[in-house]
């Protein structure tokens, strides 16, 4: 089995194609990379909006168990 290239260099130049090859390589991995950071920061969002509905949610919760309570504790009364 030989290699294909006999040096870095050849490599990097590709047989003459290295402009063509190499622009679509980066015109690939550009929105490969845009996808994966928008999936992150779009994870991170929704994570992020989840937990304040979570606390609002508990919040409200709470002030209606408190509520209860004293009106219980008015009516015992």
């Amino acid at each position: 089995m030989t290699p294909a290239f006999s040096s870095w260099s050849d490599f990097f130049a590709m047989g003459g194609y290295a402009f063509y090859v190499w622009l679509a390589v980066i015109l690939t991995l550009i929105p490969l990379i845009g996808l994966v950071l928008h999936t992150v920061l779009f994870r991170r969002r929704l994570l992020a909006e989840i937990r304040q509905r979570q606390s609002r949610e508990r919040r409200i919760r709470d002030a209606k168990s408190k509520k209860a309570a004293s009106e219980a504790a008015g009516e015992s009364v």
